[in-house]
């Protein structure tokens, strides 16, 4: 079981333009049988983090993109101090400590993942307690010059696997515990 952070990106580090668009990540063609794509992925998953800017992009998204349902069956943390209503599905809002999410976290997960859904700095408050274990990426063929970064600290990384999923160079790393090199 581990705590990995998946997600897509731009070729020059971004998650997102800097109005927290990403048309220009899903209008690739990626093949949901290929490697690292995000069906085998969640398969693993047991319990999902995330921040509250993705959370609302998530709800924002609802209708137009994830057929108005809920898109996760696995219960999932929304760090937060805003006041989002009542949620849609198994979700817990929460201003607690990294550490202390992560312990329940782990616990629902069982003996699957955890899944750091993001954004970038909530993924750097994981790694700043330790608690990183994988970096994902999916790198899309496109730069955006600003926007909402990858992961907003030094992290040194150990390349274990790279693939190419047509539109996609996908890449997982772990995270280094002797200070890279």
């Amino acid at each position: 079981m581990a705590t990995i952070y998946y997600t897509g990106s731009s070729l020059d580090g971004f998650l997102a333009t800097p109005d927290h668009d990403l048309s220009w990540l899903t209008s690739r063609d990626i093949d949901p049988e290929g490697p690292m794509h995000y069906d085998g992925f969640v398969r693993d998953v047991g319990a999902l983090v995330m921040g509250a800017t993705t959370y609302q992009w998530v709800l924002d998204h609802l209708d137009e993109e994830l057929g108005g349902q809920w898109p996760y069956e696995q219960p999932t943390w929304v760090l937060t101090h805003r006041d989002f209503g009542r949620p849609p599905g198994d979700v817990t809002f929460t201003d607690a400590p990294v550490a202390d999410v992560h312990r329940a976290a782990r616990e629902a997960a069982g003996e699957r993942n955890v899944w750091l859904v993001g954004g970038g700095d909530l993924v750097g408050q994981f790694f700043d307690a330790q608690l990183l274990d994988e970096v994902w990426v999916q790198f899309a063929p496109v730069t955006l010059g600003a926007g909402a970064p990858l992961l907003p600290r030094r992290v040194e990384l150990e390349l274990l696997e790279v693939a190419r999923n047509r539109d996609f160079v996908c890449a997982r790393y772990a995270v280094a515990t002797d200070g890279g090199g």
